[in-house]
């Protein structure tokens, strides 16, 4: 499960966050984890809440967004969405997708105190 890998470095984000800032807790955090990263949002949320306990995220709500990807259609031109690699395109039908996001991991922000 490389999700708890994940979720030990984004922990030592925040962790590192914590200390250059001077926070001691966070009340939220937020990620961006798009639909083409290849992570299993329910158990990085698992792995997280193994995690923080006695950390700078213990108790803190974690909200995750699942941004689509997007990727152009070497056949049309188009930039489409998709949800999965291997798609063809929902326009031509065309195949051999080009993505362009929505693959990244990313901690987009913290309400800390």
């Amino acid at each position: 499960m490389h999700e708890l890998s994940l979720a030990g470095g984004i922990l030592a984000l925040v962790e590192g966050a914590a200390q250059r800032e001077a926070f001691t807790r966070v009340l939220q955090l937020r990620l961006e984890v798009g639909k083409l990263a290849a992570v299993e949002v329910e158990a990085l949320r698992f792995a997280l809440a193994s995690l923080a306990p006695g950390t700078v995220l213990e108790g803190a709500e974690v909200l995750i967004d699942e941004p689509a990807g997007q990727a152009v259609c070497p056949g049309c031109g188009e930039t489409v969405e998709i949800v999965a690699h291997g798609e063809p395109c929902p326009i031509c039908g065309a195949c051999g997708l080009v993505p362009q996001g929505g693959d990244a991991l990313r901690v987009v922000d913290l309400q800390v105190v």
